[in-house]
C-alpha cells in the first residue's frame, strides 16, 4: 500500500493476489510488547539492516514514533554482517539500552540464533519478527508465520492455475469450489 500499488491489503484489486509478512507494520507492535514486558526500561534499541534502505527507513521512522508515544529514548542500530551483530551488542552496552527489537530481514532471519544467543550471553531482552529466533533461545517473537505464508502462496497459485481471477483470492483456509 505504501508503495501506491494497490488500494488495500484485503482488496488489492486488478491481476493482483499474494501473501505479506508485515514486517514493517509490526515493528511498532514489538516495541510496544517489549516496553510492557519491561515498563520501567526507558532506553531501547532497534537493529535494522541498511542495506535496504527504503526498508530500513520506513521501520525506523515508525518505530522512533513509537517510542515517542511511549516515552521511550530509542537508538536505531545497524547491521549488514555477522561481525556488525557482535557490534551491536557492544554498543547496547555502551548506551545502556535495557532492550532491543530486531527489525524485519531477510539476513536477521537467516541469523536468528545468532541473535538470540548474543542477547542470551549479553542480558538484553530482545524481541524478533519470527518464531525461530525465540525458538533458539531468544525471549520472544511477535510476527507473520512463515510457512502458513508459502502454504497461502501455494494454495493462491493453485487457485490462479484453476482459473480464478488474482483479484479474488483471498485469505481462506479452503479453496473456492467449482
Amino acid at each position: 500500500m505504501q508503495l501506491g500499488l494497490v488500494a488495500s491489503l484485503d482488496r488489492p484489486g486488478g491481476n493482483v493476489t499474494g501473501v505479506t509478512q508485515l514486517a514493517v507494520e509490526l515493528s511498532p507492535k514489538r516495541l510496544q510488547l517489549l516496553h510492557e514486558l519491561l515498563p520501567r526500561v526507558r532506553i531501547m534499541a532497534f537493529l535494522v539492516r541498511p542495506d535496504d534502505p527504503f526498508i530500513a527507513e520506513s521501520q525506523s521512522r515508525e518505530v522512533l514514533s513509537a517510542a515517542r508515544d511511549l516515552g521511550l529514548e530509542l537508538h536505531v542500530l545497524n547491521a549488514s554482517s555477522v561481525s556488525d551483530l557482535h557490534a551491536v551488542f557492544a554498543k547496547l552496552i555502551e548506551i545502556r539500552a535495557s532492550g532491543l527489537v530486531v527489525g524485519g530481514s531477510v539476513f536477521f532471519a537467516n541469523h536468528s540464533e545468532q541473535l538470540a544467543a548474543l542477547a542470551v550471553q549479553h542480558a538484553v531482552p530482545a524481541i524478533y519478527a519470527s518464531r525461530p529466533f525465540a525458538a533458539a533461545g531468544g525471549l520472544m517473537s511477535y510476527g507473520s508465520n512463515i510457512t502458513e505464508s508459502y502454504r497461502l502462496v501455494g494454495v493462491y497459485t493453485g487457485r490462479v492455475l484453476k482459473g480464478d481471477k488474482p483479484a479474488d483470492c483471498r485469505f481462506s483456509r479452503q479453496p473456492k469450489s467449482s
